[in-house]
């Protein structure tokens, strides 16, 4: 399996396609689902009861989000472009991060949270999105059984994305405090699997996997994946349904200031008397 220059980390994703492939669609976008987690990521930001006085985008700089947030933010602005997986920010110089749809396409997330947590001032705040799981089951599963069907084997096709239940892990071993994660799920309709891909294209968010088949697919293939898209994944009206997952997570810098849990041991309160019920010990 490839690696990045001066990392150890399995090259997953392939830089120089995403970055091709993204050029390709700034010409006509479809942001649809950047609009949507940028509106969300406001909403949250907006509950935060703090000032920040230097924030910055992690990713890819957009005017989708940059539009979003900082009319309701005080804070001074920056773009922290992380193409080459190497975060663009000296330790410590700014107390909050935010990246909307970037972070699933980085090799090494652990590593990379781990920058970002450097560069945060004490008790400053990680908020992000990125894409779950669960994005394009509907397609990956057509595409499966389309491969299996004409060609008798399977090839990467849609990204292994990270789980849920994963994230708070992830933000606890980069060195996060008080972390959260939690996802949402859109359904998205299409008039068949074509528009579904076109739509993609417009994203800059076709196969980037390092281990993709190079040669173009068969028409076959197509054909058949869009047969078996229709059949097992279609609305009364024929229309077909894709699911996108964004997972959000968040964090603070540690800060001698903020809310610590409670050692094991020291509750003054039995669990089972704020429950109401009986306690049993092994002996009953």
């Amino acid at each position: 399996m490839p690696y990045i220059a001066g990392m150890t980390t399995p090259l997953l994703f392939d830089p120089a396609a995403l970055a091709l492939h993204r050029r390709r669609a700034s010409a006509a976008p479809a942001d649809f689902l950047l609009h949507h987690a940028a509106a969300d990521m406001a909403d949250r930001l907006a509950a935060v009861l703090r000032p920040f006085e230097t924030a910055a985008e992690i990713g890819p700089s957009s005017p989708v989000l940059a539009e979003a947030i900082r009319p309701g933010l005080s804070a001074s602005w920056q773009s922290a472009d992380i193409a080459s997986e190497v975060l663009p920010l000296a330790p410590g110089s700014i107390d909050l991060a935010l990246s909307a749809l970037s972070l699933q396409f980085v090799n090494d997330l652990p590593g990379m949270l781990s920058q970002i947590r450097r560069a945060l001032k004490p008790d400053g705040l990680l908020l992000a999105a990125l894409i779950g799981g669960s994005t394009l089951s509907e397609l990956r599963e057509a595409f499966s059984q389309a491969e299996l069907d004409v060609e008798g084997g399977v090839s990467p096709r849609v990204a292994p994305f990270a789980d849920v239940r994963d994230m708070g892990g992830l933000l606890q071993r980069a060195g996060f405090a008080l972390p959260v994660a939690d996802s949402d799920t859109l359904t998205v309709r299409y008039d068949n699997a074509f528009a579904l891909m076109a739509d993609l294209r417009a994203m800059g968010a076709t196969n980037v996997m390092a281990q993709r088949r190079k040669a173009f697919t068969r028409r076959t293939t197509m054909i058949r994946m869009a047969e078996i898209y229709q059949q097992r994944f279609s609305d009364p009206d024929g229309r077909i349904r894709a699911t996108f997952e964004i997972i959000w997570i968040s964090g603070w810098a540690p800060h001698e200031g903020q809310q610590k849990p409670l050692k094991p041991g020291s509750a003054k309160t039995r669990l089972a008397d704020a429950l109401g019920v009986k306690e049993y010990r092994e002996e009953d």
